[in-house]
């Protein structure tokens, strides 16, 4: 054989060679449906709690209940200000952990007693 054959069927071979890994590449590969093994996780509410102390007029707390919690009417937060008085806790507003912080912390600060966070 010459070299110039010699030299050619090296690089034919190595361009086959070279081939197939590209064919390799691009040949459809099969995988799992994940679609049906996926299960969602929805985030843990938390409550916030009020509770009943002896410096609080009914008239703060209601205040501070319709001023913090987004949507608090008038009315509730005075039915909710008597269930507190009356049974020594209220649970205010539940939802996603950041808001319950954010409300939470702002009652607090308002004066009011406060329940520890807890999942709903």
């Amino acid at each position: 054989m010459s070299v110039c054959t010699t030299s050619f069927l090296a690089d034919f071979s190595m361009v086959t060679r070279l081939a197939d890994v590209y064919s390799m590449a691009s040949a459809p590969t099969v995988t799992p449906d994940r679609v049906n093994q996926v299960t969602r996780k929805t985030y843990p509410n938390y409550k916030v709690i009020v509770l009943n102390d002896d410096f609080n007029t009914f008239q703060h707390v209601a205040e501070c209940l319709m001023k913090y919690i987004p949507g608090m009417s008038g009315d509730l937060a005075w039915d909710l200000t008597n269930q507190v008085h009356h049974e020594g806790q209220a649970i205010v507003w539940t939802g996603p952990q950041e808001q319950a912080e954010l409300y939470h912390q702002q009652l607090r600060r308002a004066g009011l007693t406060m329940a520890p966070l807890e999942a709903a």
